[in-house]
């Protein structure tokens, strides 16, 4: 289970780099996210998939809980009368650090599906917002080459130039706003990938103490058997 959330977490953000910046990879990016989104059942399986994850996230969080709760109600829980109340095992401590970092993978894997989401979308906006400044911008080059016609069309030519030049101010400030809003959603996405990078550390340091902690039950169990 780990394993393959850590899959699912690179590739995550290996497609939020490759929207972040502008390289081919963006176009391949774009593609493959605009197929997945196409056809009715696409949406369907994308919250089913997202439902899973929650329901997942949830029991695991359940789990942790109830590992806090016993060793909280259980005074005895810490082995032979030497550990104090509310002292986890040995066990729940590698149970507890197992279903945190799963609990911490999910919620880094759906994060990066919403970022890579709005990536998209900011993408495709800026994109439709482009096409519609270089088409008024045409339109607008035509009407002043047209100017020097008539003398009664050239008012109303002078009409639509102004309210074109008014559209185009309204275009340029919502693709400047769009494109605040990407550089928004990129620094979210490098901090997200330096909070994976620093998650990795954390599950090789995590694989050491539940090593650790392996020895340690399997010392107390010799020290069991031999008493006995």
């Amino acid at each position: 289970m780990i394993q393959l959330l850590f899959l699912v977490l690179v590739a995550e953000a290996a497609v939020a780099a490759a929207l972040l910046f502008k390289t081919p990879l963006r176009k391949l990016a774009v593609m493959g996210i605009d197929r997945l989104k196409r056809g009715r059942r696409a949406p369907v399986a994308v919250k089913t998939v997202a439902g899973v994850v929650l329901a997942l996230l949830a029991s695991t969080l359940y789990s942790m809980a109830e590992i806090s709760g016993r060793a909280g109600g259980d005074p005895e829980s810490g082995g032979g009368g030497g550990g104090g109340g509310g002292s986890l095992s040995p066990t729940d401590q590698v149970l507890f650090s197992r279903h945190l970092l799963e609990a911490s993978l999910m919620g880094y894997s759906l994060f990066l599906a919403l970022v890579i989401d709005r990536l998209h979308r900011y993408i495709r906006e800026l994109r439709g917002l482009k096409k519609n400044v270089e088409a008024v911008t045409k339109h607008n080059k035509m009407l002043e080459e047209a100017k020097h016609g008539r003398s009664e069309e050239t008012k109303k030519y002078q009409e639509e130039i102004a309210a074109l030049n008014e559209d185009m101010k309204k275009l340029k400030l919502q693709v400047q706003e769009k494109t605040e809003e990407v550089h928004v959603a990129e620094d979210k996405a490098l901090a997200i990938r330096k909070q994976s990078e620093s998650l990795l550390l954390e599950y090789d340091r995590l694989l050491e103490d539940n090593q650790h902690l392996r020895e340690q039950l399997q010392s107390i169990d010799l020290r069991l058997s031999s008493s006995k």
